[in-house]
């Protein structure tokens, strides 16, 4: 991950522009949410930021255009991804071209991807950018599910999985269509995936905006910042015991369901009770800048921090990481340090190197 550990700890900064990113696969209903979005109180000073093979037409009086992210492989075999310098030009000029007497007079951005898209790139943008960071902020991951063929998406299509594992919200469109006996399978396997993200059963597009905006762990009001719903770790323990449990049946040959879907999503959650050094929490952001890569799909943790009564929390998205953020309070009694891993096609050597950072976090041992 590229992490920028040299910087001093900051303060969120309560004026950036949030963003909501909605994804899903093509035919999810994505277009068809955003028009019933767009048309409600709470977004009516949001701008759209749709590309140009949007499936309809949309009423929205703010619409800007731009094309797709590209995904690059770097040499040291990290897949890297960046965004083309349209939709950087777009993020960066909007301010001005959407503007009265010098003011900016929109107060979030709604983007609309491709169904193919990973959403990695342009949350890398938003964190990292030169001219983007200082702008804007992470609001929220949303993806679309549509429920009548996501069995098979979701088995045909690892950028499908990824848009599910990364969400922090699931709109379930088109359940009206599924039979009641295929719903069980169903929602386990999104449970598989993604335990942590909240669900909502969309028809005909319609959501109400209050579920899908405010999934980060700021937002401009300036209240205290949602800690227990960011993380949710209890999810992952969760899903942590379940895909154990399914390792062991295969470690020991015990029999198990053949038709059973594994998308080699898993996702867990460590705790360290003492305090730890803040050189430790450096030397473990660089240790995961040496090594981690795409299968490690989103980081975020809550850090207590010897010598100071205010946490830190990290973001990281695979190989980026956002600057570590100090928070004004601690939300709750509860000040143990927590990360949480989202990871995909875990590897013995992935789980040994998870392994050897937790120890560095833990005690400052390099070794």
């Amino acid at each position: 991950m590229t992490s920028q550990t040299s910087k001093p700890l900051t303060d969120p900064a309560p004026d950036l522009v949030p963003v909501t990113l909605l994804t899903g696969f093509l035919g999810s209903g994505k277009t068809t949410v955003l028009n019933n979005l767009v048309r409600q109180p709470e977004l009516a000073d949001a701008l759209v930021i749709i590309n140009e093979f949007g499936e309809m037409a949309l009423d929205h009086m703010l619409v800007a255009h731009s094309t797709e992210n590209l995904v690059m492989e770097m040499s040291n075999g990290c897949v890297c991804c960046s965004i083309r310098h349209d939709l950087v030009k777009t993020l960066r000029d909007i301010t001005w071209r959407y503007s009265r007497n010098g003011e900016r007079w929109f107060k979030r951005i709604l983007i609309e991807t491709t169904g193919l898209a990973d959403p990695a790139p342009i949350i890398h943008t938003l964190m990292t950018h030169p001219r983007i960071a200082p702008q804007y902020r992470l609001d929220g991951i949303v993806a679309t599910v549509d429920m009548g063929t996501v069995m098979d998406t979701l088995d045909h299509h690892q950028e499908a999985i990824k848009q599910v594992a990364m969400a922090d919200a699931l709109l379930l469109t088109k359940s009206d269509l599924v039979a009641e006996e295929r719903r069980g399978p169903l929602l386990h396997r999104l449970d598989a995936i993604n335990p942590a993200a909240p669900r909502w059963e969309v028809r005909d597009g319609e959501i109400a905006a209050h579920q899908v905006l405010g999934l980060g762990l700021f937002d401009a009001t300036g209240k205290t910042p949602d800690v227990a719903r960011w993380l949710n770790e209890a999810s992952y323990a969760v899903q942590s015991t379940h895909a154990h449990a399914h390792e062991h049946e295969h470690e020991h040959g015990q029999h198990h369901d053949e038709n059973r879907h594994d998308d080699h999503i898993r996702a867990f959650c460590f705790t360290i009770e003492q305090p730890i050094a803040e050189d430790s929490l450096t030397n473990w952001l660089e240790l995961l800048a040496d090594f981690s890569g795409s299968n490690i799909l989103r980081v975020k943790g809550i850090f207590n921090i010897e010598g100071t009564a205010r946490p830190v929390v990290v973001h990281g998205v695979q190989h980026v990481f956002h600057p570590p953020v100090t928070l004004p309070a601690w939300p709750s009694e509860d000040q143990r340090s927590r990360v949480v891993f989202i990871t995909r096609d875990v590897s013995r050597e992935l789980k040994d190197f998870i392994e050897r950072a937790n120890h560095v976090l833990a005690t400052g041992a390099l070794s």
